[in-house]
């Protein structure tokens, strides 16, 4: 039985390793991966709610053509767990992000709404600064008068902790 477990296979003198037949992957080639779905989506077929963390077999291959700084985008194929359609995502690593090809659609996400508003104000507030050094030195005096309001604050929270402890 010990023959059997062996780790290291016997070689004669005169193998040649160069007639070895190599196995050559095809590039389009897809893996079966099991995977949890990163976000919330809702098929666009059957309605079904597809949660965030469900773990599906998906197909995974790359996507030939397209690519992102020297990163590879990949696609996932996966189907809808009542009705069966197909439904596919890709990575987007410009954004960190998934985008949802077809299939189904991608629920909302209130986070997402408020980075965008957020960039918004920063770059309606630097055009609004870049020709006026007025308006820059308003807005300057103005974060640093709500900067030693909100240290002012806590310095009274913290006395009012002591007071306490």
């Amino acid at each position: 039985m010990g023959e059997r477990k062996v780790l290291n296979k016997y070689y004669p003198p005169d193998f040649n390793h160069e007639k070895l037949v190599k196995n050559k992957r095809p590039k389009d080639k897809q893996d079966v991966v099991r995977m949890m779905l990163p976000m919330s989506m809702r098929c666009n077929q059957c309605g079904n709610y597809l949660y965030i963390g469900t773990k599906f077999n998906m197909r995974k291959e790359n996507c030939l053509n397209e690519g992102y700084l020297g990163l590879k985008i990949l696609r996932f194929y996966f189907k809808c767990t009542v009705c069966h359609n197909e439904i596919t995502f890709k990575t987007d690593p410009k954004n960190h992000d998934y985008v949802v090809e077809h299939g189904a659609s991608r629920n909302y996400e209130h986070w997402r709404d408020a980075e965008v508003a957020q960039t918004a104000l920063k770059e309606m507030r630097e055009d609004e600064e870049e020709g006026n050094a007025m308006k820059y030195l308003e807005n300057k005096t103005y974060d640093s008068k709500r900067e030693m309001d909100i240290m002012d604050a806590l310095d009274d929270i913290k006395q009012l902790n002591k007071r306490k402890a």
